[in-house]
């Protein structure tokens, strides 16, 4: 017997779930209205941050620089 994805208690759907994503939503819309100054002085540094942490989850898939993935361009 199997188990659709749809019959497992999945937490964002319970209303505990639903709660907590949406203080979370507004939360998030109290910290750019209230603080958008900062942010948008902050903006180069968290590019910086963004461009690492895609860095870092698109290797993962493939075990990061020098492994020998098999990728075909060996120099």
């Amino acid at each position: 017997m199997t188990t659709r994805r749809d019959d497992r208690n999945v937490f964002w759907r319970s209303p505990a779930g639903l709660t907590l994503c949406v203080f979370l939503a507004v939360a998030a819309l109290f910290l750019v209205l209230e603080h958008g100054a900062h942010l948008l002085g902050a903006w180069p540094l968290l590019c910086l941050l963004l461009c690492v942490g895609m860095h870092v989850v698109m290797h993962r898939g493939h075990g990061g620089h020098g492994s020998d993935g098999g990728s075909g361009d060996e120099r």
